[in-house]
């Protein structure tokens, strides 16, 4: 199975170096898709020198900062066109453990879309605020009343990919961002009757650099959850 990761980055000049080694020390034989976004800090710089040493990292840099949702639709695109069979999305800030990462495709050999989750068996998160963590389980709790997605941890952003789903899944359409990104891609998933795991991981906050979390992504995932909604209840989606 051809496998890639794919992680987007802006600013992410001190994590970028820490996250390839590992992957790459995990196993030399995946493929990992960096999908800067003219970070100004270099971040680009320091990804063109690590490809000299690592035959598999790829890049792909865009004119601007454009939304982690739009970078992640580039890197699946990009992996369906370059013959991918399994794609796995991280977080380049290191919240994620890249360890977890053959765990998630062990599951993926069962499952159409593993799902990192903090939330399904109780919850793992380390270095949160007591504010930010309710901010979070309550976004999660929020969407599935809403929308009716049986899923505890739909915000999260550590992801296995079959090529299916995403073949199947009408990248063009999907507009969000940030949290209602993640929530829109498993909502799509499920609503074609794709099989979605949850595998239970430890969340840990990143401790360098600056989260990019902002007010309209989070009021961007209050209302998108009634737009899915609305898709379910006429049929749209």
């Amino acid at each position: 199975m051809k496998t890639l990761i794919i992680s987007p980055t802006y600013n992410e000049i001190k994590n970028v170096p820490i996250l390839v080694k590992a992957i790459f020390d995990l196993n030399p034989d995946y493929h990992l898709l960096i999908v800067d976004d003219n970070s100004p800090d270099g971040t680009a710089d320091v990804v063109r020198s690590l490809q000299q040493e690592y035959e598999n990292l790829h890049m792909e840099v865009r004119p601007g900062k454009a939304g982690l949702g739009t970078a992640y639709l580039f890197g699946f695109q990009w992996a369906l066109d370059n013959g991918y069979d399994q794609m796995v999305q991280i977080d380049a800030d290191l919240s994620h453990d890249p360890n977890d990462i053959p765990k998630l495709l062990a599951d993926l050999e069962d499952y159409d879309l593993v799902i990192g989750s903090r939330y399904c068996q109780g919850i793992s998160v380390v270095n949160w605020p007591l504010r930010r963590l309710f901010l979070s389980y309550g976004a999660n709790l929020y969407s599935r009343i809403v929308t009716g997605l049986p899923i505890m941890d739909s915000t999260g952003g550590f992801k296995a990919w079959s090529r299916k789903v995403l073949e199947a899944i009408e990248l063009s359409d999907v507009k969000s961002q940030g949290y209602s990104f993640q929530i829109e891609m498993n909502f799509r998933a499920w609503r074609k009757k794709f099989n979605i795991h949850e595998h239970s991981i430890i969340f840990v906050d990143r401790t360098i650099g600056e989260s990019k979390m902002s007010s309209h992504i989070m009021y961007e995932a209050i209302w998108i959850v009634w737009r899915l909604r609305i898709w379910r209840l006429f049929g749209w989606i």
